[in-house]
This record gives C-alpha cells, sequence and structure tokens, in this order.
C-alpha cells in the first residue's frame, strides 16, 4: 500500500510543478492588444479560465489515479 501512496503523492508534486511551470512560462507572458483599455481585463479573464481549466484537469486526473490505486489495493 505504500508504494500507491507515493506513487499518488509523487504525481501530485509532478502535477503540481509542471501546472506551475505552465502557468508561469506560457501563460505570464501572453498578452492581448487591439482592444484599447480592455487588453488588461480581456488578457486578466483569459488566463484565470485557462488557469480554472488546469485546476480542475489536475484534479480530475488526481481523483482518477487515486481511485485506480485504491481499488487496487482493495483487491488484494
Amino acid at each position: 500500500m505504500k508504494i500507491g501512496l507515493f506513487g499518488f503523492l509523487f504525481v501530485m508534486w509532478i502535477l503540481i510543478l509542471a501546472g506551475g511551470g505552465i502557468l508561469v512560462a506560457i501563460l505570464g507572458p501572453f498578452s492581448i492588444s487591439g482592444y484599447g483599455d480592455l487588453d488588461l481585463l480581456l488578457t486578466s479573464v483569459l488566463k484565470a479560465i485557462i488557469a480554472i481549466i488546469l485546476v480542475v484537469v489536475w484534479i480530475l486526473v488526481l481523483s482518477k489515479l487515486k481511485n485506480w490505486i485504491f481499488k487496487k489495493e482493495i483487491k488484494y
């Protein structure tokens, strides 16, 4: 059971680091121009939507992984 739990924690930290890297490297310098005063607002809204989608995807992946690990552990 310890390997399953440690595997889950390892994947969780990898996803956290990958998500942070994606947000900093790709979304950080992203900007929208051509809309005048709305540039900053549109850029912020788009960055927030993408970040929320990433968080939801990460949560779904971790939930599926957790369910798979615990189902595997219960069968033994």
